[in-house]
């Protein structure tokens, strides 16, 4: 089986001939591996998902050697973590939307890389991904405690808000679904590791509905949809199931039990993660990252519904002997 083969096979609930993995790396995760390993250790990974994006607009620009702006007008900080880093301006101060513009989605070239892009990953599965997809897109313009206190006390605002950010994203959804790609990818973390952050109520209220009229478009053009979505969330799967989410991703064993997710919902939602990054990889051992590898792929990817992957990209403080021994044991 191809790689995408694997991954289809998997998300149709079906036994691929070996479970798919994705490894990915954090800047700092790379030069530890390298410094480890040299550049011996990137022919090993083989991984089956192939990431594509539109093109960023004119906005999107480097300010200085470690502030970023992106297409959005948001300026990221990445002195501290260079592969996202921290918002440092905040795009809207006040509860006012009429001077807000948006990135253009229609823009002509915005798709212009897209089949050059698509060719890099044959024989995987390919995912188009809408960075900071709807709520994290929101408080990183308007700031995380303002959007909280606006779901509160402006609700007519944040729906104005999510509204127009979720236009820009139905449009991409429109235009890259011609495309022959496999899945669109969400990325949007709701939760923390106590539960959802909003609360499930406002969730309901205010994210439900765009994230629906997103999985709806998604699937109108035959794509899978995949989520990733970081936190202890799992009260929402559910919803997210009679919605018609495909593949949860990043299935974190600190907040929710693998194998119980399996047993609970795994016949109708398939899991992408499940290999611990803030507990295994930087504080265990080779052999425990081993068994811990070969005991997901046998219990979890059991009659497909799992793609196993690190619970986010590598941090820096993950062990690259820990590392090699996850990328050996997924491609036993």
């Amino acid at each position: 089986m191809t790689n995408r083969e694997r991954v289809i096979a998997s998300l149709n609930h079906r036994q691929p001939d070996r479970c798919p993995y994705v490894v990915e790396f954090t800047q700092k995760a790379k030069a530890a591996m390298e410094a480890a390993y040299g550049d011996t250790y990137l022919p090993l990974v083989d991984n089956a998902i192939h990431k594509v994006t539109a093109k960023l607009g004119p906005r999107a620009q480097w300010l200085s050697d470690t502030v970023y702006q992106d297409e959005w007008g948001v300026q990221w900080d990445r002195s501290l973590d260079p592969d996202i880093g921290n918002v440092c301006n905040r795009v809207l101060p006040t509860r006012d939307l009429s001077g807000f513009a948006p990135p253009d989605p229609w823009a002509p070239d915005k798709f212009a890389t897209m089949a050059e892009q698509i060719a890099a990953g044959e024989g995987k599965f390919i995912r188009l991904s809408i960075a900071f997809t709807l709520f994290e897109r929101a408080w990183s313009l308007r700031g995380m405690e303002n959007l909280m206190l606006d779901m509160m006390e402006a609700p007519a605002f944040v729906d104005q808000l999510l509204d127009a950010i979720c236009e820009v994203n139905l449009a991409l959804i429109e235009q890259a679904v011609r495309f022959p790609i496999d899945a669109v990818h969400f990325p949007d973390d709701w939760g923390d590791q106590r539960g959802v952050m909003m609360g499930p109520r406002l969730w309901e209220r205010f994210l439900q509905p765009r994230v629906q009229r997103m999985f709806d478009a998604a699937k109108q053009g035959g794509k899978f949809v995949s989520i990733h979505c970081c936190g202890k969330v799992q009260e929402l799967f559910p919803r997210l199931i009679e919605m018609g989410l495909d593949l949860f991703n990043p299935f974190q064993p600190e907040v929710m039990d693998p194998f119980e997710m399996k047993r609970t919902c795994g016949d109708r939602l398939s899991f992408w993660g499940g290999v611990s990054t803030q507990r295994l990889l930087p504080f265990g051992t080779p052999e425990q990252v081993r068994e811990e590898a070969r005991r997901l792929m046998r219990a979890v990817g059991r009659d497909g519904g799992y793609v196993i992957s690190p619970a986010h990209q590598i941090p820096g403080d993950a062990r690259p002997e820990n590392v090699m021994a996850l990328i050996e044991a997924v491609n036993e």
